[in-house]
C-alpha cells in the first residue's frame, strides 16, 4: 500500500511540475555583400554574434543564414526570433519574393523580429505599415537621415536589452528620425543620444542634405535603437548602427545587441547582460571578398 501511495505521489508531482522549457531558437539572416571592405559586413558580423552567443549563451540555439534569406523556410517552423542584418530599401530581404507574407504568418504566431542597420529601411508602401507593427518603426528615405557621427550613449532604460551596458561612444552611420508608430505607441527607446548641430546640418551619406526638418529639430534627443512588445505576443527591435564592422570590437556595442537577440527569442537576459570576449582574429574572420579601394588619381 505504501509503495503504491509513493508511486502515485511521485506521478502526481511529475504531472504537476512545469515541463522543462524547450530550447529557444534564433535565426539570423545576413545580407548579400555590399559596400567597401569593413562596411556592411553582414556575414562576418552575423557569424561573430553567433560565435559570441554560442560561447556565452549556449542555451539559445542560433542559426546563421547568408546571402539574404534562409536556404529553406521550414527552418522557421521552430524559430522564436529572426534578426535581419542586411541592405534594405526596395530590395529588403523581408519584402521580396513573397517573404513579407512568410513573415506575416510568423508574426501572427508571435515570432520576434529584429533588424540591424540598413535592414531597418523599407519603402513605406512596400512594408512600412508592417514594420511599424512588427518592430515599431522604420527608416524612411527623405524623412529619416543617415549621417556618420559619434553618438554618445550616456544612460539606458530599465529594460532587459540594456542590462549591464555601460556608457559608450562609437562613430557609425547612426540613422535617426525614424518613422515610428503614432505617438511612439508601445515603443521603448533603448539607445538615445543628442546629435550636434553640425551633424544635423550634414552632409548625410545619401542624399547629402541637409533636410530642413532635420535642422529644425536641433537640440532634440534622437533614438537609434528601440524595442516593442507586440499584441500578438512577439517582440521586435530596430538598431540603426552596424555600418562599420570594426565597431563590433566595442564590448558595449556587442553586449547590447547580444542582449537584444536573447530578448527577441524570449530567453532570459542575464542580470549583467550577455558577456563576450573576442580577439582581433575573431573580428577579422569571415569578411566578404571585396576589392580594395582604388587609390586616388594623381593630378
Amino acid at each position: 500500500m505504501k509503495k503504491n501511495f509513493l508511486a502515485a505521489a511521485a506521478l502526481f508531482l511529475a504531472l504537476a511540475a512545469p515541463a522543462a522549457e524547450r530550447q529557444r531558437k534564433l535565426v539570423i539572416i545576413a545580407g548579400k555583400p555590399s559596400h567597401p571592405p569593413l562596411m556592411h559586413e553582414f556575414r562576418a558580423g552575423s557569424l561573430l554574434l553567433e560565435k559570441c552567443l554560442k560561447q556565452s549563451y549556449p542555451q539559445l540555439k542560433v542559426e546563421v543564414h547568408t546571402n539574404g534569406w534562409v536556404a529553406e523556410e521550414r527552418t522557421f517552423a521552430d524559430a522564436d526570433g529572426i534578426f535581419i542584418y542586411a541592405d534594405g530599401g526596395a530590395k529588403h530581404p523581408a519584402v521580396v519574393d513573397g517573404h513579407l507574407e512568410t513573415l506575416r504568418a510568423l508574426m501572427k504566431r508571435g515570432v520576434g523580429l529584429g533588424c540591424g542597420h540598413y535592414g531597418v529601411e523599407v519603402v513605406p508602401d512596400q512594408g512600412g505599415a508592417e514594420f511599424k507593427e512588427w518592430i515599431g518603426g522604420h527608416y524612411e528615405n527623405g524623412f529619416s537621415c543617415n549621417p556618420i557621427w559619434d553618438a554618445e550613449y550616456k544612460s539606458f532604460p530599465q529594460h532587459p536589452i540594456a542590462r549591464g551596458v555601460q556608457p559608450y561612444t562609437t562613430k557609425d552611420e547612426w540613422y535617426f528620425n525614424m518613422r515610428f508608430r503614432d505617438d511612439m505607441s508601445g515603443v521603448t527607446p533603448i539607445l538615445v543620444a543628442k546629435p550636434s548641430d553640425a551633424t544635423r546640418n550634414g552632409p548625410y551619406v545619401y542624399p547629402k542634405g541637409p533636410y530642413p526638418h532635420i535642422q529644425s529639430a536641433k537640440g532634440r534627443d534622437e533614438t537609434m535603437m528601440w524595442a516593442v512588445e507586440r499584441a500578438d505576443g512577439g517582440r521586435g527591435f530596430g538598431y540603426t548602427g552596424g555600418h562599420f564592422h570594426l565597431n563590433w570590437g566595442n564590448d558595449q556595442q556587442r553586449k547590447i545587441i547580444l542582449n537584444a537577440l536573447v530578448w527577441l527569442a524570449k530567453a532570459e537576459v542575464p542580470k549583467n547582460g550577455v558577456e563576450s570576449k573576442i580577439t582581433e582574429a575573431d573580428l577579422m574572420a569571415n569578411l566578404d571578398p571585396k576589392p580594395a579601394p582604388k587609390p586616388p588619381v594623381k593630378k
